[in-house]
């Protein structure tokens, strides 16, 4: 075959066109879970002006070899971004390549999602055949004239294309669902118009400034609880201060959904601990993840912010060379010692950017466990405990009070725990199933939970220590977990969005009763509660902030990106996943998952949540950075 030879010509062209295009229709049925004849004109449009620009490139001889290549790197391009959207629900932008250095660490669960189906992408061996056959009975053709005359009309074809594919992201501009955008666009032009928004965003933050953006945000947060309705008690706040001077120990339990909490298989709870410190504590249980790229460390970020994530690539790796206002550098202003304990490396994700932005004292990563090899991560929840334990032990002894953050990893997907560590047995028809595996994860954390709650009573530090535990993110998978399946055999009502976007946040506070809250909160609100109860004016201490003190907002609308499109908010009524805009957009009733068709009234929560999340962007990408 003379494929790549310099015997090129317009067949070779051709069929690349055709297999690129048989690969983009296999990305739409993949991802958007059907081909619309109607937006193929921007596929072809943007393969087009890619193999025009190719073609205009090379010489004749190497032109062949260029398509090639250009046709291999689209391959591998679609295939990844195809196990992206299993993985995450959203179509990746180039941006994602910022996270390709921490597959490895994750290779695990990365490799549990791919389908055979998909290498489909790189089935190209029938149409080189064919490519052959046609290339034979054609032959060359040695036209002088025709040589000329071919940059001219190939350099035209390429203008025209740009200004159609131009033009299909012009008009796609001001969607704001992700989703919408790159189904209308397709998967080249949609790389496109993301760098041109992050072009534009870029110029925008020249000519900010963080003061004028904090000003506005506050504006905006101000007017919109005046007008639902105060957000705070007048005078002072409830639990102003309640438990001023006292630890805090955040947990956040990997992959925890709020549906296992209270919840019983064949008569044993899967979460018993959990369950009793819910009776003792503040506990929310209409409670989001508002996670973006960056997943598990997105959730440490704005736990630790109260800012939004900007969605296009992780906050630790975008951000970890700022100054960043947050819950270690506001508790350090007041004598604390921070410190962090995650069982990882703590290059995984950049932590070891982002703790010192964040203003931590210390880290404990890696090294500082002794690994039991519990799963591909290592070291259990009870040794990462264990440690933890002993290091706020040391601190205790110094009379140092602290804030002191666990990241927890024994629950992480495939949810494998070792046999000699299950402590709950699954019925038949859950065993081998992922939700089976996910229910024993879930109690063992909780299990490893409860046994580090022992060693804080008998050292004594239980009676002085705020404790906030809350999950990072969803864990169960839609491809493997069927909504009416995991309802049936739970007896539970459990809806794709709503119940796999619930996460539980509890925070007991000594000597303070349990106290069932029902607002409704996101991982944005965290900071701002817990300052409210150590008695800490986020206004007084100069912070902007971006959520809200759950124990004393009437009125909440908390916005998520991601794994839901930009746009989507929950409020204390309804989860709104927004269309091309506001009206054909989608409701869902968040206490009986029941559709909700008129949501007319909704409008200005989404209006704020857009222009919230937008002055959140830029206040991040204003902060100052750090010195090297």
């Amino acid at each position: 075959m003379r494929l790549f030879s310099k015997r090129y010509d317009s067949s070779t062209f051709i069929i690349f066109f055709i297999m690129l295009m048989l690969k983009m229709l296999l990305f739409r049925y993949f991802v958007f879970k059907g081909i619309r004849l109607d937006y193929l004109l921007t596929d072809a449009a943007a393969v087009l002006t890619l193999l025009l620009l190719a073609d205009l490139s090379a010489s004749a001889r190497w032109r062949g070899i260029v398509l090639g290549i250009l046709n291999a790197v689209l391959s591998l391009l679609l295939f990844a971004s195809t196990v992206y959207f299993s993985y995450y629900g959203t179509v990746p932008t180039y941006t994602a390549l910022h996270g390709l250095d921490q597959v490895l660490q994750i290779r695990t669960s990365v490799g549990s999602i791919i389908q055979a189906v998909y290498y489909l992408f790189f089935l190209d061996v029938a149409v080189f055949a064919m490519l052959y056959i046609v290339k034979r009975i054609r032959g060359t053709r040695s036209d002088g004239r025709k040589r000329i005359a071919r940059p001219l009309f190939t350099g035209l074809a390429f203008v025209v294309c740009v200004a159609v594919s131009g033009g299909f992201i012009w008009l796609a501009k001001d969607i704001p669902n992700e989703i919408v955008q790159a189904e209308s666009l397709g998967f080249i032009d949609y790389q496109v118009a993301a760098a041109i928004k992050a072009g534009k965003e870029q110029s925008t933050i020249k000519n900010g400034s963080v003061e004028e953006t904090a000003a506005s945000a506050a504006a905006l947060q101000d007017s919109y609880f005046d007008q639902m309705g105060a957000a705070t008690v007048a005078g002072t706040p409830n639990y102003f201060g309640f438990a001023k001077g006292k630890n805090v120990i955040v947990v956040q339990m990997e992959a925890f959904q709020n549906f296992a909490i209270n919840l019983s298989v064949d008569g044993r709870e899967v979460t018993p601990v959990l369950n009793m410190l819910a009776k003792e504590s503040f506990y929310f249980p209409n409670f989001f993840q508002q996670i973006g790229q960056g997943n598990t460390s997105d959730a440490e970020f704005m736990s630790n912010t109260s800012i939004y994530p900007t969605g296009d690539m992780a906050m630790s790796t975008g951000f970890g060379d700022r100054v960043l206002p947050g819950l270690p550098r506001l508790l350090g202003d007041h004598n604390y010692i921070s410190n962090t304990f995650h069982i990882n490396n703590v290059t995984f994700w950049d932590r070891n950017r982002m703790y010192p932005a964040l203003g931590f004292t210390n880290y404990y990563d890696k090294p500082a466990f002794e690994n039991d090899h519990f799963n591909s991560f290592g070291a259990s929840d009870e040794e990462l405990y264990k440690v933890g334990l002993e290091k706020l032990q040391l601190l205790k002894q110094q009379n140092k009070p602290f804030y002191a953050q666990f990241v927890t990893t024994s629950s992480h997907h495939p949810f494998k725990v070792p046999s000699e560590r299950q402590r709950i047995m699954m019925p038949d028809k859950l065993q081998g199933t992922q939700l089976g595996d996910y229910l024993t994860a879930l109690n063992y954390t909780d299990y490893a939970l409860g046994v580090f709650i022992d060693g804080l009573k008998a050292s004594g530090l239980w009676e002085n220590t705020v404790l906030v535990a809350y999950g990072d993110h969803a864990g169960l998978q839609v491809k493997d977990n069927d909504p009416a399946w995991v309802s049936e055999q739970l007896g539970i009502h459990y809806d794709n969005q709503i119940s796999r976007y619930n996460i539980p946040l509890l925070v007991h506070v000594p000597d303070a009763e349990g106290k069932l809250v029902q607002q409704v909160g996101g991982q944005v609100d965290i900071m701002p509660t817990i300052s409210n109860l150590l008695g800490l004016s986020l206004k007084d201490e100069g912070y902007t902030v971006f959520g809200q003190d759950l124990l004393n907002t009437t009125n909440n609308v908390i916005g998520m990106r991601y794994y839901l499109p930009t746009g989507t908010f929950f409020n204390n009524d309804i989860l709104f996943v927004p269309g091309k805009g506001f009206e054909d957009g989608t409701a869902i009733d968040i206490r009986t998952r029941e559709p909700v068709a008129q949501f007319s009234q909704y409008r200005d929560d989404y209006d704020y949540i857009l222009e919230l999340m937008r002055l959140s962007d830029d206040y991040v990408r204003l902060l100052p950075k750090r010195a090297p």
